[in-house]
């Protein structure tokens, strides 16, 4: 892969761009939580998103997907952004921006973990199966050494019910990533495939917020201004900013390179929640951070994951 025909300068803005807007995406969170409940937050950020996203697409006069792509990106949009992302601000009512962040960054080992057919590669190799543990032990002395701390606006701060829910939603994610890798075609790829994915994670959410009753208590007018800086914030930076930038550096930049972020973003998230918000942070929470990312980083290195990610089938991931 050519890397010198790249902008020095716009590979400094993607890279700025995904590791320090997607770090302070959790942050924004917190602020669109002030005075919006989290499904309408998921609602609002991805419809805005992809009608805006649309309007590009549609300028460049790009092709549009046919019906089973449309089927397998509505599938999964919702996985990822409205199940895995819409999760995240869920859990943040319960936990900090910064720990909800970290267990995000465990997102490679699930990958390990769920996909099947390449465990018999995978779980042969001493170095994966000691990253995995390292992660996940990381994970059990983050949770345990979490301070009970309680969100802006939320009932109360509870570090193993945040946990769970993040958990849940990194799950969801991977899920629809992989089935977005094995069913979409990448070289029939347009701004219109990421645009069906925000669209459909809009309006699930959307659905889910009226089933739970979010939208019979929602005024606009009680909405501060914090509150749409954040949700702002969000679909500007985090949806479409952070998401171009990202899809954009995969193709000019070697990806293990880009999956670098995965280790920066928690750094940033506790950094941003602890200067703007005040959360705690606790020094053991620093070391239990450390053999998390340890643990992602004998992963990410092994040699089987290595192989398995240029086998021509290897897993394309995305945040919005």
């Amino acid at each position: 892969m050519k890397t010198d025909a790249a902008p020095k300068g716009w590979l400094v803005l993607a890279f700025i761009a995904i590791y320090f807007v997607w770090g302070t995406t959790y942050l924004a969170n917190l602020f669109a939580l002030e005075a919006m409940t989290p499904f309408i937050i998921s609602a609002l950020r991805y419809v805005v998103a992809g009608l805006l996203l649309a309007t590009l697409a549609y300028g460049k006069g790009q092709a549009f997907p046919k019906r089973k792509e449309l089927r397998d990106l509505a599938i999964s949009g919702t996985l990822m952004l409205a199940g895995g992302s819409g999760l995240v601000v869920v859990a943040e009512q319960y936990i900090s921006s910064g720990s909800a962040a970290v267990i995000v960054a465990t997102e490679p080992l699930w990958f390990v973990l769920l996909d099947r057919r390449r465990w018999r590669l995978y779980f042969n190799d001493r170095k994966m199966i000691t990253g995995l543990l390292l992660g996940f032990l990381g994970i059990v002395l983050f949770t345990r050494f979490t301070p009970m701390h309680s969100p802006q606006g939320s009932p109360s701060g509870s570090p193993l019910l945040g946990t769970m829910i993040v958990l849940a939603g990194v799950i969801l994610w991977v899920i629809g990533t992989l089935f977005a890798s094995r069913r979409i075609k990448p070289n029939a790829y347009t701004l219109w495939h990421p645009t069906a994915q925000l669209l459909a994670a809009g309006i699930f959410a959307g659905l889910i917020a009226g089933l739970a009753g979010e939208w019979t208590v929602f005024d606009f007018r009680e909405v501060s201004g914090p509150s749409w800086g954040g949700l702002g914030f969000l679909i500007l930076f985090g949806s479409l900013i952070g998401y171009l930038a990202y899809g954009w550096l995969v193709t000019v930049q070697p990806p293990a390179l880009v999956s670098t972020h995965t280790y920066v973003n928690p750094l940033v998230a506790l950094l941003m929640g602890w200067l703007f918000v005040g959360e705690p942070i606790a020094s053991q929470q620093l070391m239990a951070l450390a053999v998390a990312l340890l643990g992602v980083v004998l992963t990410q290195t092994s040699k089987v994951h290595a192989e398995a990610h240029y086998d021509g089938e290897g897993e394309v991931e995305t945040h919005s």
